[in-house]
């Protein structure tokens, strides 16, 4: 057992299963909050200091940016899990190795991303609907989206270095870097955007040099803090199948999150036909996609109890299996699934009471349709929470098990049903079809992952 003895860390192997949970989960909830706040705020001072047309680019390509960037944070937090087992087995020099792996594929995977990003934007920014006529909204997503993507490399190793953090039992440190580089940001948007006018550009560049400032000196803090960070020659001079063992846990998870992302772009193009009228002509305000891009804000935000305990349990688990005390697993699963199912029913009453009011942060009043749209998808959605929670749980499960696999079925189960349902639906139904459609793919994927989980428990995790 690694004995850190670090006030900002969490002893994951001791105490009970619950309360420690909790504990090591509430900094990450916090994280992922800022997060939240971070691009609101990013997003409202855009919209207050760029041109109409910059503003629309800029909104344009956020599902194309999802796809990259989430599978950089995927690939980051799969490989994490070989760092908690290293630790939990208390075994300091393959925590080095594996931090050492880590840097190096991070490298290999920013450059094979940016390049990939950088050849495919155009095409993808049509496929998404923008065109070369409408120049300035072309030009500012296309120059906003090639800034973020040179700029991979920032938040694909913030990251990275984040998760090897809470893989060694600290969730307090990467709370407290993000709020630097959330405040950094905002200046730096507020400089580049208002004295030194670089449009989008600058928008992207306070972004980007924002995480990579946040990176640098987050690993600076790693390399001082920890002892069994401290990196020689001879950790990267590890084996291939250490590599290839970081890259079988990583790329199923960044797959698993560009899938998600991509699930995003098929759900907003099966509403674009409720907002065509019968004669042919877009309703003003776009109301069904509008509503569904305002509430989706704020579903990323309401989620984020959930999702923080998910990677909470991923540290959790795959230190507890490493030191392989696999009852103690068994036992913080079942607790952990009680919190989450507690937090998805506040949460969801909350929703359904005030998802008005909710909505109206994102949406004007004078916006009727908008906001109805955003109502209906809100309360829908918010009433099956839980359903996304236990998801959200049962990803981190199967991922801290060695077993990313299941992890990336279940995503397939819960968006395949989602899109299938959701086309089908739409024409008898309406649009309540579509937002139906997704809490019935997350049960679905539920009912798989718990059943897959009850019949294999003695494989999974067979008795100390």
């Amino acid at each position: 057992m690694l004995k850190l003895g670090k006030k900002s860390s969490v002893d994951l192997l001791s105490g009970d299963e619950g309360w420690v949970i909790f504990k090591f989960s509430v900094p990450i909830i916090l994280s992922y909050l800022l997060q939240q706040i971070y691009t609101i705020s990013d997003a409202a001072i855009c919209g207050q200091t760029l041109g109409v047309d910059d503003i629309a680019g800029v909104n344009d390509v956020f599902p194309i940016l999802f796809i990259f960037l989430q599978f950089a944070v995927g690939c980051t937090a799969g490989f994490s899990v070989i760092t908690s087992i290293a630790a939990g087995r208390g075994d300091q020099a393959r925590v080095r190795r594996s931090f050492a792996a880590q840097l190096v594929l991070g490298g290999v995977l920013s450059l094979a991303l940016t390049g990939v990003a950088v050849l495919t934007l155009k095409p993808l920014l049509r496929f998404i609907g923008l065109s070369e006529a409408n120049p300035g909204v072309w030009r500012a997503a296309y120059q906003y989206s090639l800034v973020i993507f040179l700029g991979i490399f920032a938040q694909l190793y913030y990251n990275l270095i984040c998760s090897v953090l809470r893989s060694l039992g600290d969730s307090t440190t990467p709370l407290i870097f993000l709020l630097f580089s959330t405040v950094l940001n905002i200046g730096l948007d507020l400089l580049f955007i208002l004295a030194f006018r670089l449009g989008v550009i600058g928008a992207a560049a306070a972004t980007v040099l924002a995480q990579a400032v946040s990176a640098l000196l987050c690993l600076l803090y790693a390399f001082g803090k920890y002892p069994e960070l401290h990196l020689s020659g001879q950790d990267f001079r590890a084996e291939l199948s250490v590599y290839a063992q970081h890259l079988s846990q990583g790329l199923p998870m960044g797959l698993q999150f560009s899938v998600l992302a991509i699930g995003i772009i098929v759900m907003q193009r099966a509403l674009v036909g409720f907002d065509i009228g019968p004669d042919g002509i877009m309703a003003a305000g776009n109301p069904a996609q509008n509503g569904f891009g305002a509430a989706n804000k704020l579903n990323n935000f309401l989620m984020c109890p959930m999702n923080a305990l998910s990677t909470a349990i991923v540290s959790f688990n795959a230190q507890n299996y490493g030191a392989g005390q696999r009852q103690r697993i068994r036992r913080g699963f079942r607790d952990a699934t009680l919190v989450s199912a507690g937090f998805s029913a506040l949460i969801s009453l909350l929703v359904c009471v005030f998802a008005q009011p909710l909505m109206r942060i994102f949406v004007q009043a004078g916006e009727v349709e908008v906001l109805a749209a955003g109502v209906r998808y809100l309360r829908i959605e918010g009433a099956c929470y839980v359903g996304i929670g236990c998801l959200f749980l049962l990803y981190g499960f199967y991922r801290a098990v060695k077993r990313p696999g299941m992890s990336v079925v279940l995503t397939v189960i819960s968006l395949g049903v989602r899109v299938a349902l959701a086309y089908l639906l739409a024409g008898p139904v309406g649009e309540i079809g579509i937002w139906a459609a997704i809490p019935i793919g997350w049960a679905l994927a539920d009912v798989t992952g718990y059943g897959y989980y009850l019949l294999r428990r003695a494989k999974l995790l067979p008795e100390e």
